[in-house]
């Protein structure tokens, strides 16, 4: 059945918010979705202001103020609460975000390669991709997929391939990855707010339009 709305959607982040931005951008271009929050894990990252001037709740829950990773989720869950958000956008969060039952099946992670490669606790940010070029693989990518309890465990939603140029460098690779992310993200996001993703076995399965 079609949505009447549109998805309603909180984003978590730590810095310039420039995914969150091409988020807003994707949603004018008729995205069916709003983001009825941002929340950031530093009380000065720039994705903040971007959500202040489009009228978006943009929460500061600075992560160095909790004495531990349980108190800080404990303020974020009660920052998310009376926003009442359909999906969480994990989008440059750079903590650790307890799902806690609530939103289980309900919060997308990117990470910058090829899930189940260069993954896991450690492999974040310019970390990955030092380690594709030290490695000297040829493809790398983007993953969005369903986050859990685990660094970048959870069902894949979408994947997408950049190739590795010989003459790449952390930078330049990145550059293209993030250009990779940025269309991912919000096709994931639609097929989610069209109703057409199912998650069966630890697997996604995408119905046909």
């Amino acid at each position: 059945m079609a949505r009447t709305s549109p998805l309603r959607i909180a984003v978590l982040l730590s810095g310039s918010g420039t995914s969150l931005e091409n988020l807003f951008e994707h949603i004018d271009a008729g995205l069916p979705a709003e983001v009825v929050c941002v929340v950031s894990s530093k009380k000065d990252a720039f994705g903040l202001e971007r959500a202040a001037r489009r009228g978006v709740p943009a929460i500061a829950i600075p992560r160095r103020e909790y004495a531990d990773g349980a108190a800080f989720n404990d303020a974020i869950h009660e920052a998310l609460a009376p926003h009442d958000p359909e999906l969480v956008c994990l989008l440059g969060f750079l903590s650790i975000f307890e799902l806690r039952g609530r939103y289980e099946g309900k919060c997308l992670n990117v990470h910058p390669a090829l899930i189940p490669a260069f993954s896991g606790k450690g492999f974040y940010g310019h970390h990955v991709h030092e380690a594709v070029l030290e490695k000297g693989v040829k493809l790398t990518g983007a993953t969005v997929h369903y986050a859990s309890e685990e660094y970048d465990e959870g069902p894949i939603l979408l994947q997408g391939v950049v190739e590795v140029r010989d003459d790449d460098t952390p930078d330049s690779l990145a550059e293209r990855v993030q250009a990779k992310e940025r269309e991912l993200v919000p096709e994931a996001i639609r097929l989610i707010a069209e109703g057409r993703v199912t998650i069966e076995d630890g697997r996604t399965r995408i119905a046909d339009a």
